[in-house]
This record gives C-alpha cells, structure tokens and sequence, in this order.
C-alpha cells in the first residue's frame, strides 16, 4: 500500500532537481573521492525538508533509532551495507555486540534493535544486545507487539574488553547516543571496534561543528554543480551564555535571532519567495536538552522564552543549557494523509539504504515534527527509490526525487564525517 504523497512539484526545487540529475556522474565522482580521504559515520539517519524552493538537511544523528521504520524491501540493501562496513573495519569479524539506551522499555525503540540484529545477523555476524544499564543484571527477554523477541543480557567488562556471558565481540555498536555522558564501562577498550567513536556522542558532540562543516561542504558543492550553496544549506550561528530556563542572555539571543531573521529575509528577496521567514532555536548538544522553539518574529523571543522555561524544566538545567544555535527554519511542503511530513534518509557505511516520513498531523510547516504524536510512513515510492530515472520531467518521478534527498543526506553525512575527524581526541595534531 502506497501512502498518498503531496509534495512541491513545480518551482525552483526542479530545476535543482534537473541540476542534480544532469551531474549525476560529477556528483557520485565527487563523493567517490571524498570517500577515499574520509571515513563515514557507521551508520547515521538525515532528517531532510523541502521548501520547495530549497532542499536542506535539519538535524544528522550519528546513533539512528527507526531502524524498524525501514521497509522489508530496504533490508538486502541494508545488509549490503552492513558488510561493507564491518568488511572494512573488521574483515575476520564473527561477533557483534549491540549497546542499547539504557531503560529502554518502548517497544518501538526495541523494535529498532531487533531490526538492527536482523540486519548484521544477515550480514553473517552473531548478535547479542549488552545492556550497560545497571538495572539489568541478568538476562531479559522482551516480546514485542510485531513478534519480534529482544534479549538484553548485561555486559562484562574485563581490562581491555567488553562482552558478555560466553561472548567475546570483536566488534561493539552503540545505539545509545551517549547524551547523559560516556561511562567507564565505554572507556579504554584498545582491543576493540567501538562504533559510533565515543566522541560522536551527544554529551561531546555539537551541533554547530556539524553545521560548520556542512556549510563550507555546501560552497564547495555548490560549486560543482553550478548553484547558490544557500539552496541547500541552512544558514546558522552560536550563541553562549543563554538559558531559555531561567531567562539568561536573552539580550543576547535576541540580537542573534534578529540578526538571522536579516540574513533570511535578505534571500527571500533575492529569490521572489513570498513565505515569511523563520528561524529555529534549539541546544548546542543531544536534542532532548530543550525543546526546539520556533521564531517568527523578533519580538516573540521574550514571550517564547518564557513560555517554554516550563517545558523545559529540568532538562535546560543539563550540559549545554547555555549554548545554543540559532538555524534558519526550513519550511516543509510535504503532505502525507493530510499531515505535514519531512522525509528521514537512512545511510550505513557510505550507502544511502532507504527512509521514510516523519509525519505530524498537528504540527504546521514551519514547525519541528519531532515530538509526541510523530508517525512514521514508509516511502511513497512503489518502486526503487534509489537509482535516478534519467529521461523522467524534475518532479515527475518519485525515485528522481529520493535520489536528490539522498545526495542531501550523503552531502550531510560527509559532513560528520570532517566533524568526527576535527573533534577526534585521538588525532595527531600536525603543527
């Protein structure tokens, strides 16, 4: 069954389509070359939206859940990919261990793992799931509303490595984002892949190094393929010393905003685009440590700001409540069922594997989906969503249209992949 999808199919965002589809052998020999210098995320998922007059990545998560979003017909491609990455990084490979969140008792997000298990289980490797959650100190089987079954075990850890009862990894993956901070358990394993690297962790990692990245990745692209870099990038800044909280630096937040609000209106112009301009305000770290407020208008910044100190509450009090990046809103012209749906582009290794929609019937355009009432649709695409069709109109056809999201997504991915280098703790540092 193929949801109804309703996108923009007309305007600039097709001829940035036919531009992408006319550069395809450009493009992939640029990524191809990237490739041999950098060395991609393990795994990471793109939240992509399509104003439809600019196509832009909005948030990169280098530790993706929704694993069971993904459709049945996805998975060969899946399993491709997880073999390509363990055969790189560990050819002799035999068993993987899986790291989950700790108190990980939705069953959505359990479905995830088990779907993850499927994936590497395919790719010829035993999988267990080691739990470093102290609560579990035993083995516990949890059946999950699709029939699937999740074993947790807890993990051992001896001097140099990390497993559990009767297996011995040679290969460990997070899927826990580390956002509360990374525990000795996690630390000092030299005998062992590790993977995502602990400083891809949220209570490491910051949102604005990723966005640096991508922004000079976007002029150097756009340059390739002819094009103003902004139509795929989201312009951002940093801002210190503001706590939405307890209403700290908000001075400071303002001038940021009004400032940004500037720039955006300043493009707007320039391309005849009659939408009013927004900008997005959301923690310099992990997603969940405030709640993503979206501004209009420089005069709503007081009244948002303290609006959303009861929101949140105890999480703006966690690290990072005071840096925050200020990101030009991108709005969403994309309708699933009626509600407003932002495409996820899903990557393993440097392989973009398949997605699906975020969809959010209560929230509007110009608004983030990711919160409490979120669904999640498979692709609109009865057919392959991966290779382009070459002789089809820009909007016409739904797999031209994914492989453009996923030249966004990999673009993004690229992205982490120069942030990971510039924050590795263990690089040599050449003066």
């Amino acid at each position: 069954m193929v949801p109804h999808l309703v996108t923009a199919l007309t305007g600039p965002i097709n001829e940035l389509e036919q531009r992408i589809l006319d550069s395809t052998p450009a493009i992939e020999r640029w990524f191809r070359l990237e490739w041999m210098e950098h060395t991609p995320p393990f795994y990471t998922a793109v939240d992509i939206r399509n104003a439809g007059f600019k196509l832009a990545p909005v948030h990169t998560n280098l530790f993706p859940g929704g694993w069971n979003n993904l459709t049945q017909q996805m998975l060969p491609l899946a399993v491709q990919a997880a073999q390509a990455a363990i055969e790189k990084i560990c050819p002799e490979a035999r068993n993987l261990l899986v790291i989950p969140q700790n108190h990980s008792t939705n069953t959505f997000y359990l479905a995830n793992i088990a779907q993850l298990v499927r994936i590497f289980h395919m790719a010829g490797l035993n999988v267990r799931v080691g739990s470093i959650d102290p609560a579990i100190k035993s083995p516990k089987k949890i059946e999950l509303p699709n029939g699937d079954t999740v074993t947790l075990e807890p993990v051992v850890r001896t001097k140099r490595r990390l497993g559990i009862k009767n297996f011995d990894p040679c290969t460990i993956l997070l899927n826990n984002d580390l956002a509360a901070g990374t525990p000795g358990i996690l630390e000092d394993l030299h005998e062992q892949y590790l993977l995502p690297p602990v400083h891809a962790g949220w209570s490491v990692r910051r949102k604005s190094n990723h966005l640096r990245s991508y922004e000079e990745l976007s002029k150097r692209f756009g340059k390739l393929l002819g094009i103003d870099p902004w139509l795929i990038n989201p312009m951002s800044t940093r801002a210190e010393g503001v706590n939405v909280a307890d209403g700290r630096g908000i001075d400071v937040l303002t001038s940021h905003v009004d400032a940004m609000l500037t720039k955006v209106r300043r493009k707007y112009k320039e391309y005849g685009i009659n939408e009013k301009p927004f900008v997005v305000v959301k923690s310099d770290t992990g997603s969940n440590s405030m709640p993503a407020i979206t501004v209009r208008d420089v005069k709503e910044v007081e009244a948002l700001t303290r609006k959303s100190r009861a929101k949140a509450g105890g999480a703006a009090q966690g690290v990072g409540a005071d840096e925050v990046v200020i990101q030009e809103g991108v709005l969403t012209n994309e309708r699933v069922h009626d509600g407003v749906a932002e495409p996820v582009v899903y990557m393993m290794d440097r392989y973009v594997v398949g997605g699906f929609y975020r969809v959010h019937a209560e929230r509007s355009s110009d608004e983030s989906l990711k919160s409490p009432g979120a669904s999640f649709v498979p692709l609109a695409f009865s057919d392959s969503a991966h290779l382009p069709q070459h002789g089809a109109k820009p909007g016409a056809s739904a797999p031209n249209r994914f492989y453009m999201y996923g030249v966004i997504g990999r673009l993004a991915m690229v992205a982490a992949s120069y942030e990971l280098e510039a924050t590795d703790p263990d690089a040599e540092v050449y003066e």
